[in-house]
């Protein structure tokens, strides 16, 4: 899996989601038109799976979480970044998303899930804040932030 692909096939997605608002409308349409079982979250998850095993993906760890930032927000984005973390059972550091914030989350472990939810994708909405944690195994997931806005805090 090329880095380049990779990028290919997130602005592919991102230009589905340009101008939409992040909400449980957006929630609901990514999961019936990209969750589990179709192309793209297949494509997807196969994707983050051999950027990590190659080493391009998840580069740094802190804590017990591996992650990285792999495209600033741009143009061919859409304007969104995109970040990748692997964790396996473990809470991640407080943050808020002045944008909002639009997850796929990929189990690598049967059971396991991201703030609760299983495969598929998670949509905060703008002005909202979390622990990210998983629970129940290991999981990537993927993170979309509009602008690469992202506040970490220490509630």
């Amino acid at each position: 899996m090329s880095k380049d692909l990779f990028h290919q096939r997130l602005a592919t997605l991102t230009a589905e989601l340009a101008g939409r608002s992040l909400d449980g409308a957006l929630d609901d349409w990514l999961n019936r038109t990209h969750g589990p079982g179709t192309a793209t979250f297949e494509e997807l998850k196969q994707s983050c799976a051999e950027g990590v095993a190659e080493g391009w993906l998840c580069e740094r760890e802190h804590g017990g979480i591996r992650y990285g930032r792999v495209f600033k927000a741009e143009d061919a984005l859409h304007r969104f970044s995109v970040d990748v973390v692997d964790m396996d059972d473990i809470a991640g550091p407080h943050h808020a998303h002045p944008g909002g914030e639009i997850d796929l989350i990929m189990p690598l472990e049967d059971g396991a899930a991201f703030d609760g939810r299983p495969a598929g994708w998670c949509v905060y909405p703008p002005g909202s804040a979390h622990h990210p944690t998983v629970t129940h195994g290991r999981a990537l997931v993927l993170y979309l932030l509009p602008e690469g806005q992202i506040q970490f805090t220490r509630a």
